[in-house]
C-alpha cells in the first residue's frame, strides 16, 4: 500500500493545477469582453491541439500494444468519432433555461448563459479527460516512480489552460470567482480519482485496452467542444484577430508543453 503513496501525490498534483488555472480569473476584469475573446480562442487552441496533436495518437500507441497497427488505428479512429457523439448528446441534454437573476435584459441574459454553458460543458469534457490522464499517471508512476514524475510534470503543464478553459466562461457569467474556482477544482480532484478507480477497475472487471479507446474518445470531445462551442463564443464576443490570437498562444503552450516536458 505503501508503494502507491507517492504515485497518488503525483497524481493529485497534476490534477489541482487545473486549479491553479482556475486562480487567473482572479486577475481579468469581468468585463474584458477582449479578455474573454482572447482566453476562449486560447482553451480551443489548447483543446485542439492537444487533442489531435497528443491525445489521438496516444490512443492509436496504447492500443498498438494488443493489435496490429491497421486495427489499433481503426479502433482509436472509431474511438474519437464515438467522442463526438458523446459530447453531442452532452450538449443536448444540458438545460438550456436561462437563469432570471443574471441580468435584467434577454439578450445580455442569454449571452450570459451562453458562456457559462460553454464552460460547464468545458468542465465535463475536462473531467472526462482527466480520468484517464489520472490512470496513466498513477500506473506509470506505480511502475516506475522516474518515469512517472516528468509525466505527471507534463500533464500538471497542460492543466493549467484547461483550468483557465473552464474558470474564465464560468466568472464572466456569474461574476463569482469562487463559483469558477470550484468547477476547476472539482475536474482536477477527478484525476487522482480516475487514478484510483482505474486501478481497481483494470484489476478486476476492465481490459486494459479501454483506456486507449477512452483517450481516443476524449480527444474527439473537445475538438467538438473546441468547434461547436469555444469557437462561436470567440468569435462573437471579439474581432477574428483576437480570436486568432488566442488560438496560436493556445498551441504554442501547449506544444511546448508537450515537446519540452
Amino acid at each position: 500500500m505503501n508503494s502507491y503513496i507517492l504515485p497518488l501525490i503525483l497524481t493529485l498534483a497534476a490534477g489541482m493545477s487545473t486549479l491553479l488555472g482556475g486562480f487567473i480569473t482572479f486577475f481579468v476584469k469581468r468585463d474584458n469582453l477582449k479578455a474573454l475573446s482572447v482566453g476562449l480562442g486560447f482553451s480551443a487552441g489548447v483543446m485542439i491541439y492537444i487533442s489531435l496533436a497528443h491525445l489521438f495518437g496516444e490512443s492509436a500507441e496504447m492500443l498498438s500494444s494488443y493489435y496490429t497497427v491497421i486495427v489499433s488505428k481503426s479502433i482509436a479512429f472509431l474511438g474519437f468519432f464515438f467522442g463526438i457523439i458523446i459530447a453531442i448528446i452532452i450538449d443536448y441534454f444540458i438545460p438550456d433555461h436561462i437563469e432570471s437573476d443574471f441580468l435584467s435584459t434577454s439578450k445580455h441574459c442569454e449571452q450570459k448563459h451562453r458562456i457559462r454553458r460553454a464552460g460547464l460543458i468545458t468542465a465535463i469534457a475536462v473531467t472526462l479527460h482527466n480520468f484517464p490522464e489520472g490512470m496513466a499517471t498513477f500506473l506509470v508512476s506505480s511502475h516506475d516512480i522516474m518515469l512517472g514524475i516528468p509525466v505527471a510534470i507534463a500533464i500538471a503543464i497542460h492543466n493549467i489552460p484547461e483550468g483557465i478553459a473552464i474558470a474564465l466562461p464560468i466568472f464572466h457569467a456569474t461574476g463569482k470567482k469562487r463559483m469558477a474556482i470550484l468547477y476547476s477544482f472539482l475536474s482536477g480532484i477527478s484525476e487522482p480519482v480516475g487514478g484510483l478507480i482505474g486501478v481497481l477497475l483494470l484489476k478486476t472487471i476492465m481490459p486494459e485496452q479501454s483506456i486507449g479507446i477512452m483517450t481516443a474518445a476524449v480527444a474527439g470531445i473537445m475538438v467538438y467542444l473546441s468547434f461547436d462551442t469555444l469557437l462561436p463564443l470567440a468569435r462573437e464576443y471579439g474581432e477574428n484577430h483576437h480570436v486568432i490570437i488566442g488560438i496560436v498562444s493556445g498551441m504554442l503552450i501547449m506544444g511546448f508543453g508537450l515537446i519540452f516536458l
